[in-house]
């Protein structure tokens, strides 16, 4: 599943290019893809130059920088345990940096935008694949509802400005995300960087066992990072025959989703993650803890007409991640038997503020 690299061609390498949270996940991935592809006028500030929950601050960002494109993949993100615990936080960060983003880019002119979403926006129980099409048909999962709120509340401002303003702004609808620069704080992390960390500990430490949340039966779709930095850098880059249709349509929102259009049960991948770490103990599971959504299956149907596939299956991606963890995570913290690692959470963007805060993506 490979295909050439995405050119931009619509877009001149002089571009400047905003990258809101260039530090987290996503928003690193498509900084790399970037300066891959040779465009060097990107503008990257950090939190301590731009807070983006401060609405003055993001508007005096723009009519300063006047950038002309826009990824926005900065936002509030975590698993079942985070979610839980914060859920004013989740509504209201994300609400606000989406909001200032959007109308800021609007007001300065901004040519295209792209704001990151999440396939937690779709309904509890849809039908499986998920289609763009069924946002708004169902109840939300409960465990993540304020996240997935306000990122709908994206979308729709998305939707409301191309309509009234004429506006070129695309959202897109990643599924659960690992990668380089993934979190791994087991208080706050997604699946794969918790069962990562977990396992490996695991093995350093020789226990036997590793425990984990709920039944391991939820199925889960897997997309690395730079994957998705890919897919958004391609997006960006069509030409405008292919790309307004994308973001003119009176009769449904500007969205699509990226995936890679497979998915295993949370029991499927720790068997994985098993061998790609060497951890050769028994994987248990707390039946007690919550499962979250049974499946999240994308359905990239739209995504593939346009011509692009993902480059990574699973093991090639859970490699390159488990190497990014021993380079990056080399000193463990405070160790646990028992993983915090969810089988449900929010396959997403990055974290808050200029550089990203938060924790990370499932």
């Amino acid at each position: 599943m490979s295909h050439a690299v995405p050119s931009g061609s619509e877009i001149d390498r002089k571009t400047k290019i905003f990258v809101a949270g260039h530090r987290g996940l996503v928003g690193s991935a498509i900084v790399r893809m970037l300066q891959r592809l040779g465009f060097a006028n990107l503008v990257l500030p950090s939190r301590r130059d731009l807070d983006l929950t401060r609405q003055s601050q993001v508007e005096r960002f723009f009519e300063v920088e006047r950038p002309e494109i826009v990824y926005l993949a900065a936002a509030k993100v975590g698993g079942i345990l985070a979610n839980k615990n914060l859920p004013a936080d989740f509504l209201f960060d994300n609400l606000a940096i989406q909001t200032n983003i959007i109308h800021s880019a609007y007001r300065s002119g901004v040519d295209r935008l792209l704001f990151l979403g999440s396939s937690c926006i779709y309904p509890r129980l849809a039908a499986q694949p998920l289609k763009e099409e069924c946002l708004l048909s169902g109840p939300l999962e409960p465990t993540n509802r304020p996240y997935a709120v306000a990122k709908i509340a994206g979308i729709e401002m998305c939707w409301a400005y191309n309509r009234e303003f004429g506006t070129k702004y695309l959202a897109v609808m990643p599924t659960n995300l690992y990668g380089p620069g993934d979190e791994y704080d087991l208080e706050s992390s997604h699946v794969i960087p918790a069962l990562i960390r977990k396992m490996h500990e695991a093995k350093s430490k020789g226990l036997s066992e590793v425990v984990f949340w709920g039944s391991g039966t939820p199925r889960r779709e897997f997309l690395y990072s730079d994957d998705l930095a890919e897919a958004c850098v391609f997006l960006m880059g069509l030409e405008n025959d292919r790309f307004l249709p994308l973001v003119q349509a009176s009769d449904e929102p500007p969205i699509i989703n990226i995936g890679c259009g497979q998915d295993q049960t949370i029991r499927e991948l720790a068997r994985l993650i098993a061998d790609v770490v060497g951890f050769q103990g028994v994987s248990r599971y707390d039946l007690n803890k919550p499962d979250g959504t049974p499946q999240k299956l994308l359905d990239i149907t739209r995504l593939a007409s346009l011509g692009w596939r993902p480059r990574h299956d699973l093991r090639q991606g859970l490699k390159l991640a488990y190497e990014d963890f021993l380079h990056s995570h080399i000193q463990p913290r405070a160790f646990s038997p028992v993983a915090q690692a969810p089988s449900e959470g929010c396959g997403d963007p990055d974290k808050v503020a200029g550089e990203s805060q938060s924790a990370s993506s499932l």
